[in-house]
């Protein structure tokens, strides 16, 4: 058994928080600026290079990636070997959140009471927080600012199996065509297929996590993805919806058994600021 401070964690957290504000991962730039090579419209190529210009600017903590700096999502993956001390851990996760975006002097955008008052909490918690119990003695935390954009292009569909493989492809690039500029491309396309409703959405958004590009392990999965992503940048929607080839820099997508009457897919889209910043403690 390995003892955790809830110090340690809140300390972790509010530095992960910052980190993922200002600077632009590695994975995600590398994808940009490949998708600037390549797109053939001269609109698109200019869009591309601010994008690239932003994320330099940002890196050197001047200001954040974007103004809006997202509801703060956190996975936590949790060494049932781990021994959380001085408090709660869910606390210690929102105690790391308020201060990290007071010190980054980072935007707070989370209201309470979602559909009245809708009053600001001002400090941008609680967090939304995702929790995993998995072998070993240590605690992987990875945040994740989603944007209200991109977040409010999210979509569940509760297909017939009759639908099958073609019906998931035609309902995900629908749901990006409808979405349009909106969703700040180009986006990365999150899909989750299978599983329960609740279970597809999370899944839509937990494939966001994976590197940007990189294939699912799975040849049949990461045949869907390649179909979606080429059905996807023929829609011409473009980098910022000015037009181009370059809507999504990629599709990631996970699957899960289901019921044999359902056939669950959950849509959730990251915007180009692909915001993530993750530690091991």
């Amino acid at each position: 058994m390995r003892t955790l401070a809830t110090q340690t964690i809140s300390d972790a957290v509010a530095k992960l928080c910052i980190q993922a504000n200002y600077s632009l991962p590695a994975d995600v730039l590398q994808a940009l600026e490949q998708a600037r090579r390549a797109e053939p419209s001269p609109q698109g190529r200019r869009v591309l290079d601010q994008l690239v210009e932003n994320a330099a600017i940002a890196a050197g903590n001047v200001y954040p990636l974007c103004q809006d700096t997202g509801l703060t999502v956190v996975w936590l993956d949790l060494g049932q070997e781990v021994r959380i001390d001085g408090g709660d851990l869910y606390q210690a996760v929102q105690e790391g959140v308020r201060q990290g975006y007071g010190r980054g002097y980072l935007r707070a955008s989370i209201v309470e009471h979602p559909f009245s008052a809708r009053q600001n909490t001002g400090d941008n918690t609680p967090a939304v927080i995702h929790t995993r119990l998995v072998t070993g003695d240590r605690l992987r935390i990875a945040i994740c600012p989603k944007g209200g954009g991109s977040e409010n292009m999210s979509a569940l569909g509760m297909l017939k199996p009759a639908d099958g493989r073609a019906g998931v492809i035609d309902f995900v690039v629908g749901v990006v065509d409808r979405a349009g500029a909106n969703p700040c491309p180009p986006v990365i396309v999150g899909v989750g297929v299978g599983g329960s409703a609740e279970q597809a959405m999370l899944l839509a958004k937990r494939a966001l996590l994976r590197p940007v590009g990189k294939s699912h392990h799975e040849a049949e999965v990461a045949a869907l993805e390649a179909e979606i992503l080429e059905r996807v940048n023929a829609l011409g929607i473009g980098p910022q919806g000015l037009g181009g080839q370059t809507t999504a820099l990629a599709v990631h997508a996970l699957t899960y058994p289901c019921h044999i009457a359902s056939l669950p897919v959950g849509v959730n889209l990251q915007c180009h600021s692909a915001r993530h910043q993750e530690v091991t403690l």
